[in-house]
């Protein structure tokens, strides 16, 4: 499963992903999983102004695209998937980032993500 900034470089700027995080996006035999909550992270930081999308002026046609484009995977968030959150330790105040935590825990996922304080909570993580 992509953290939001990960789907982001893998679909704009490639190069600003690790060699193995590339690597494991691109094999085929890896499903590749974009969670809803990254989408509607990416949604409050557009409507705020604090992401561009390039080439679109809206948020739903560009990951419509690349979702099309990549063939990645969606993951929804489930209800057991918010009450998971609340069973996390407070290592990181960004919910979006616990809830995808929560979801990886909850699906047995590796968590491809630059950020190294997801690696404090018991999931996998790839960089």
């Amino acid at each position: 499963m992509l953290d939001t900034h990960t789907f982001l470089w893998a679909v704009t700027d490639p190069s600003r992903l690790s060699a193995r995080a590339r690597s494991v996006i691109e094999a085929v035999e890896h499903e590749v999983l974009l969670s809803v909550a990254s989408v509607w992270e990416m949604a409050i930081k557009v409507a705020i102004g604090r992401l561009a999308l390039p080439g679109f002026s809206d948020l739903g046609a560009f990951v419509n695209t690349q979702m099309r484009e990549t063939g990645f995977g969606v993951l929804p968030v489930r209800l057991e998937h918010a009450l998971k959150v609340g069973a996390l330790r407070q290592l990181h105040r960004d919910p979006f980032d616990c809830l995808l935590v929560a979801q990886a825990q909850v699906e047995g996922l590796t968590l491809v993500t630059r950020d190294p304080r997801l690696s404090g909570y018991e999931v996998e993580t790839l960089w």
